[in-house]
């Protein structure tokens, strides 16, 4: 068993969700990575993290939708470094439902990632977590409280996902303190990545005239806040903080 704290960071292959198991990482935790698809990239961060300490880190795969796949994704957790201190939720699905094309499957994709396999993660991993006093933190989304037009189903997901936040903040009192925190608009999305398309520079400028800090945040500014509601926050708990720029004051 290790002597350092233990993080698992869902869905931290890559992008915010690397960001969140480095920063952890660069706090002196031992970090176990999570990814479904995105193996090989996980395995990159896994190998970058132990060439700064080694054995620091390990990975763990596993598919969020499969309900059954939980208990085993939690039981190879614990088996990594024989602890662990502190849950991200951080694992999501994110695309367009219009309400005349959305489907079952979509509901079941989105709710699955977003909110339920993030619920039973945190019975199956409570006593645990109770045992060392940890800390949970949910990424969230602005969305859950200005829904994103075309999106109604991830919308909900996410709200879902804050109600949980301020739950099970009750039901995990006193030992376990559960905080989320609310992205807002980080990193461009594929669409809006081209930047020769004059279509997407002004959907870029409309979006950049809706954040009152001008600009877009980092993933740093996401991490930054994960470390310092898992860490540092000890009397905050059921709360949700937005890292938005002050866009959810538009």
């Amino acid at each position: 068993m290790t002597d350092n704290r233990v993080v698992l960071v869902t869905g931290s292959a890559k992008r915010i969700g690397a960001c969140i198991a480095s920063t952890f990482h660069a706090n002196g935790f031992d970090v176990v990575v999570h990814a479904n698809n995105s193996i090989a990239t996980a395995g990159e961060l896994v190998d970058q993290l132990n060439s700064v300490r080694s054995g620091s880190a390990k990975f763990v795969a596993a598919n969020l939708i499969d309900q059954s796949a939980l208990s085993d994704f939690a039981d190879q957790t614990l088996a990594c470094f024989g602890r662990l201190d502190v849950l991200v939720n951080n694992a999501s699905l994110f695309y367009p439902t219009p309400l005349t094309a959305a489907t079952q499957n979509d509901w079941d994709q989105l709710f699955n990632t977003n909110v339920r396999a993030a619920f039973f993660l945190c019975q199956a991993l409570a006593n645990e977590l109770q045992n060392n006093k940890g800390s949970i933190v949910n990424v969230v989304d602005t969305h859950a409280d200005n829904p994103l037009p075309n999106h109604s189903i991830y919308n909900m997901a996410k709200a879902a996902l804050k109600t949980m936040t301020k739950s099970l903040a009750k039901d995990l009192g006193p030992t376990v303190r559960v905080n989320g925190v609310s992205p807002g608009a980080i990193l461009w999305p594929t669409r809006l990545e081209n930047e020769d398309d004059p279509e997407v520079l002004q959907l870029r400028e409309k979006v950049l005239n809706s954040i009152p800090l001008n600009h877009l945040g980092k993933p740093e500014d996401i991490a930054n806040m994960a470390l310092f509601l898992a860490t540092d926050a000890s009397y905050i708990t059921g709360q949700l903080i937005r890292v938005d720029g002050g866009r959810g004051l538009s």
